[in-house]
């Protein structure tokens, strides 16, 4: 699978960029959903936590890409 990534043009920095839009997209997520009316903080809470668990997952796509690259 990572080998089809590199071959389609996907680079390691492409998906460090990602992990850290994630990073950024949580804490946005989060924000907004505190201030809608209605809302919990509980669900606040899931809503940033859900979208933070994809920044691990694109870093070790990055790890991986980086190891592809030096081959």
């Amino acid at each position: 699978m990572i080998e089809k990534l590199s071959e389609a043009g996907i680079r390691s920095e492409h998906a460090y960029i990602g992990g850290f839009a994630s990073i950024g997209l949580s804490l946005t997520s989060w924000l907004v959903s505190r201030g809608k009316k209605g809302d919990s903080k509980a669900q606040s809470d899931r809503w940033g936590i859900f979208i933070g668990h994809w920044a691990p997952t694109f870093f070790a796509l990055g790890i991986a890409l980086k190891l592809e690259e030096k081959k």
